[in-house]
């Protein structure tokens, strides 16, 4: 019986690389890889055809210590979803971008992840604000960041009876 298109991109990547991978599902295929191998990985699929930056995520685990990126890349030719995922300090979170790679699309998604979680992406030329103006608070998409202090601290009018119920410390 043949190979699927999954089974062959998955195993081709395998055997280059010191990853971890499965197919999730039809035309789904996630990828873990350590954040010293991403670029090369990554220069790699895009020969391979996945020449599509969909999306950049990052996800804040906490009790761990982690940040885990999460790079979502589409293949018109080989009509395929890949996300690969890499792992990062929390308390340094620092990682090389894709910006070489990708290019404006994936300076985009650096940056609103600079910008909500604090990351920083080496050899990104901009990182600047992208939502926030003025903002001069932590990163507020990292789970530690007290929003209900932010709120009482920025917006809170103690002479308002209502508001009280709601950012009052308890």
């Amino acid at each position: 019986m043949e190979a699927s298109k999954e089974e062959t991109i998955l195993k081709e990547l395998t055997a280059k690389f010191d990853v971890e991978g499965r197919i999730q599902r039809e035309r789904r295929i996630w990828i873990n890889v350590d954040r010293g191998n991403l670029i090369e990985l990554c220069n790699f699929v895009k020969e391979m055809g996945f020449d599509h930056l969909s999306d950049i995520s990052v996800t804040d685990w906490v009790k761990e210590g982690k940040y885990e990126d999460t790079y979502h890349l589409w293949s018109y030719q080989h009509k395929i979803l890949l996300t690969i995922k890499t792992r990062i300090d929390r308390d340094n979170p620092i990682i090389k971008s894709i910006f070489p790679i990708w290019g404006k699309s994936a300076q985009i998604h650096e940056r609103e992840m600079h910008e909500m979680f604090g990351v920083n992406f080496e050899e990104n030329p901009d990182l600047s604000p992208l939502f926030l103006e003025d903002w001069q608070g932590p990163p507020p998409f990292r789970k530690d960041f007290d929003w209900r202090k932010y709120v009482r601290e920025n917006y809170y009018d103690k002479n308002n009876e209502r508001e009280k119920v709601y950012f009052e410390e308890v």
